[in-house]
């Protein structure tokens, strides 16, 4: 088993969801930590666990960067931060690619979610560390979450879908 600490400054936990019912908004938490488990003779037995500042959030808008990190939204005082712990690690069809069942906790509700998982590659950096990295994603719910603010449009629909698509890119560096 090796222990990689997840490089916060080439990785990002990003995400899309409608808006107005005719587009997609885009962000990202720029502030990721966590530590990945490897196992290299069976990476199956490999696990995670990681989490995203509230605070850090960035949608290039910072009036609705505020709104999210309100008690509308995340609640960033109150949620500080947003976590997910594997549970278990399962191949899928592809020869790096696998499903990542684990435990993803908002606000103060945990469910459990399943990420689509791609192993991108190993390798040294210019300094002789060993990295390791890895694409993820997946689509949740927010009202699960209890991220439930919304407003009606006069011309029917809503101003924010429930949808919420993640993609996850993460490089992390063995630790010593």
């Amino acid at each position: 088993m090796s222990v990689y600490q997840i490089d916060g400054t080439h990785s990002a936990v990003e995400f899309a969801i409608k808006h107005l019912m005719i587009s997609n908004v885009k962000g990202r938490f720029t502030k990721v930590a966590g530590e990945l488990t490897v196992d290299g003779a069976n990476p199956l037995n490999s696990s995670v666990e990681a989490s995203a500042e509230i605070a850090s959030i960035d949608t290039h808008d910072p009036q609705r960067d505020g709104h999210l990190r309100s008690p509308d939204f995340f609640d960033a005082d109150k949620y500080p931060t947003m976590t997910f712990k594997s549970r278990r690690l399962e191949k899928a069809k592809g020869e790096d690619e696998y499903k990542l069942t684990g435990d993803l906790t908002i606000r103060d509700v945990t469910r459990e979610v399943v990420f689509d998982l791609t192993f991108l590659g190993q390798g040294a950096d210019p300094w002789g560390n060993a990295r390791v990295g890895f694409s993820a994603t997946t689509a949740i719910n927010r009202r699960d979450y209890g991220l439930v603010w919304n407003t009606a449009l006069e011309s029917g629909g809503v101003l924010v879908g429930d949808q919420v698509k993640i993609n996850i890119e993460a490089e992390a560096i063995k630790k010593a």
